[in-house]
């Protein structure tokens, strides 16, 4: 804690750093010193005792159990008040000490918007490190649309306005939270949805935070989900908001597809989803990517853009990939004309050099680059979050 940190805020001056295993090892921290006026979770409002959380799951039973992962297992709880919850019971031996999880939790629960699943708060007890979320009762999006039972419960028009909440809410961590949130780890499994079938993105365990004036940074460990990472990220430990941008573009072209890019049946020559698409948008039959049980009811000019988007977004060099908030533009207006996309990354030969990263380094090194996107050579200025 700063020494020069006023006693008022004492609870509100934290660290922010890489997250992993949702706020797990923490390799790197800036301090950030709250102000009067400066509006946060105190750690006081987010604090649950071990014997609420423990009533609420039924002590953690089998038949509670939502899911299990690599950083824990996920319960649905009832709170006394009758509130829904999912609850997170990390693993042991996150390496984390228990003040720096407590103060990334502050942070992280203060990233509330409609579209990002809200922490509520945490527990500290018995040598356990539990959080405390929403309960999101629609499951994940890849239990939708990968599954052909299931498939025909999303039409067209779900699947896109889900598309937009998707990027709506990447948005939001890229530029307007208070802090540059990079996710890494954006995929169908990672999209929650609610009641509505909104989606909500989730599980911010690979996050990295910048401050405002870093767009870039470099990691010998390399986090997150193949068939969704960039190629500079997975071959040269390089990521940034495009990023996440390529992970965006492949989840729409699953989600108009129906199929994954990391199983994907061999088409046409084709290796992955990527490669099929490029390959149809080629030979001008684009409309052939879309998920089958879509056909009798769709946008013809929707499903194009969207094809042509999601394409832009996986393009090699990150400089062309375009910014989340042009991707939300090109969502919400026709009248903005889409660059032709050049060729995806990973298709035939990649351009990029060098191998993978070796893995089990935790050393970050943060530059601060900035990767301006241009359409028809008119620039666009990425804009810094407030």
């Amino acid at each position: 804690m700063a020494n020069n940190c006023c006693h008022c805020c004492s609870n509100c001056c934290f660290h922010f750093g890489f997250l992993t295993g949702v706020l797990g090892v923490k390799e790197e921290s800036k301090e950030i010193r709250c102000c009067p006026g400066y509006d946060i979770t105190t750690v006081e409002a987010l604090q649950y005792d071990f014997a609420t959380i423990e009533a609420a799951t039924n002590k953690f039973s089998d038949s509670n159990k939502l899911g299990e992962g690599g950083f824990g297992e996920v319960y649905k709880g009832v709170l006394p008040n009758q509130q829904v919850i999912a609850v997170k019971r990390l693993s042991r031996g996150s390496g984390q000490g228990d003040e720096e999880f407590k103060n990334e939790a502050v942070l992280v629960a203060k990233l509330q918007h409609r579209n990002l699943v809200r922490l509520l708060g945490f527990c500290l007890e018995r040598e356990e490190k539990i959080l405390v979320y929403e309960y999101v009762p629609n499951k994940s999006l890849d239990y939708f649309v990968f599954d052909p039972t299931k498939q025909g419960q999303l039409d067209w028009s779900r699947r896109y306005k889900i598309i937009g909440g998707i990027a709506r809410g990447l948005l939001y961590l890229h530029e307007d939270s208070r802090l540059r949130i990079i996710h890494r780890d954006l995929k169908a499994s990672n999209i929650l949805l609610d009641e509505d079938m909104n989606p909500k993105i989730s599980d911010f365990g690979m996050a990295r935070i910048f401050g405002v004036d870093q767009t870039q940074g470099t990691t010998r460990r390399v986090v997150g989900t193949y068939g969704y990472m960039s190629p500079e990220y997975a071959m040269q430990g390089q990521f940034s908001v495009k990023s996440d941008v390529y992970s965006f573009g492949v989840l729409v072209l699953e989600i108009i597809s129906g199929q994954r890019n990391s199983n994907f049946y061999e088409t046409e020559g084709a290796q992955d989803l990527i490669s099929y698409a490029w390959k149809l948008w080629k030979d001008g039959r684009s409309q052939e990517l879309l998920n089958p049980v879509l056909r009798d009811n769709y946008s013809r000019n929707e499903v194009i853009r969207c094809i042509q988007m999601g394409l832009l977004c996986v393009q090699e060099d990150p400089v062309d990939r375009p910014t989340m908030a042009t991707i939300v533009l090109l969502l919400n207006s026709y009248s903005v004309t889409l660059p032709v996309p050049k060729q995806p990354a990973f298709v035939l030969q990649s351009r990029t050099d060098g191998r993978m990263p070796d893995k089990g380094l935790e050393s970050d090194q943060s530059t601060s680059q900035s990767m301006p996107w241009s359409i028809n050579e008119v620039s666009i200025t990425e804009l810094h979050p407030r």
